[in-house]
């Protein structure tokens, strides 16, 4: 049994031996921050599946952030970067139905706002829609509901929806959230994410000073209330940190870190209701590991790369983590879940992607697809 494994079976056992009566520690500050995901993500959606992938230089000036789409029911990828705006900063994805995504671009060089531009076919056609005050650097800074509407978590921890008349308008921020009697009592020491429920009520994700304590909120009737999942008894003692909460398939879909250093663990977390009800996963022990990025499916399932050229998998409530053979080589490998029982590992290096496919039951990779990507290096200069 490898360190990670033995680490989830430790946190695993402590969980049952809290719900035999044993006594939860005092809960205390968290200690270090969680490594921040990279914004190299993949999302599922009904009619197709969105990579977003830093491709060129591995930083700086050349670096340029590239879309890929594969459609639902295909085997090929192919390359969808919404044309005319940089991308130099990342690319932040929201899913909006079909074959449609919105497409958020985080500021850089020059640049201190945020493009937003949307299709709804596919990438045949984008169109360009107001800009919002510079996104965070985090995968759910940007969401989108039914009807159009945009959520959005800037760098300055401010939120912002989009209005009916167009353009944006202030929710609300993290003083004012931290402030609210929901907050407070999580102690709220940042956000991490901005969600839609099913419904169409704002949520949003953060870090919490109060360890133990899951610090997602709703928005209903102009109150925020809180909507996180109460943890086991075990973690009382741990900080958690939502890395991830976004909305796949018929709910919302969460990815939480409890703990920090050896003893941190990851747990899955699926509501359908807006919070009222979760379903957590086990935990996986990190084992002195790190989630590097992380994706999610349709129906919840979560894919997560790990330092180290690891990855695990998670198929969605009920399911166990499963590990993955050791990565394809690459630069950045991005994991997207565009079918029930298979991943797509999307392996950048330069201006080369290669993709390959785990199907269902098979032990190794195999390659299924190269695209040449022409990277105009300089053009940012």
């Amino acid at each position: 049994m490898n360190a990670s494994r033995c680490a989830a079976a430790a946190l695993a056992l402590a969980v049952l031996a809290a719900g035999c009566g044993s006594a939860a520690r005092p809960a205390h500050a968290p200690g270090p921050a969680a490594v921040p995901l990279s914004l190299t993500t993949a999302l599922t959606g009904p009619g197709a599946t969105w990579a977003a992938v830093p491709m060129g230089a591995a930083s700086g000036a050349n670096q340029f952030w590239q879309l890929f789409m594969l459609p639902a029911g295909g085997s090929q990828w192919s390359q969808q970067t919404p044309p005319d705006i940089a991308t130099n900063g990342a690319l932040i994805l929201a899913g909006r139905g079909g074959r449609g995504i919105v497409v958020g671009e985080r500021p850089s060089l020059y640049l201190t706002f945020s493009a937003i531009t949307t299709t709804g076919d596919g990438g045949n056609t984008w169109a360009t829609l107001p800009p919002v005050s510079g996104l965070a650097d985090v995968p759910d800074a940007l969401a989108a509901a039914s009807g159009g509407r945009l959520i959005a978590l800037s760098g300055h921890q401010e939120v912002s929806v989009t209005r009916a008349a167009g353009g944006w308008a202030t929710l609300t921020t993290r003083q004012a959230l931290a402030a609210t009697p929901a907050a407070r009592a999580c102690a709220l020491t940042e956000l991490t994410a901005a969600a839609y429920t099913p419904a169409g009520s704002p949520m949003l994700a953060g870090t919490c000073g109060r360890a133990g304590t899951a610090g997602i909120f709703g928005y209903a009737g102009g109150t925020w209330h809180q909507a996180g999942p109460a943890l086991p008894a075990a973690l009382a003692g741990q900080p958690v940190r939502v890395l991830r909460l976004s909305q796949a398939g018929q709910g919302d879909a969460a990815l939480l870190q409890a703990g920090t250093g050896p003893s941190a663990g990851l747990i899955g977390a699926w509501t359908t209701d807006g919070g009222q009800r979760w379903r957590l996963s086990a935990p996986f022990g990190l084992g002195g590991a790190h989630a590097v990025s992380a994706s999610f499916g349709s129906d919840g399932a979560t894919a997560v790369v790990l330092s180290g050229h690891r990855g695990e998998t998670l198929a969605g409530p009920g399911a166990s983590w499963r590990a993955l053979p050791p990565l394809p080589p690459g630069r950045t490998v991005t994991l997207a879940l565009p079918a029930a029982g298979s991943t797509d590992a999307l392996a950048a290096d330069g201006s080369s992607l290669t993709v390959w496919q785990l199907r269902p039951g098979a032990a190794v990779w195999a390659s299924t697809q190269a695209i040449k990507v022409p990277i105009q290096y300089g053009s940012s200069s």
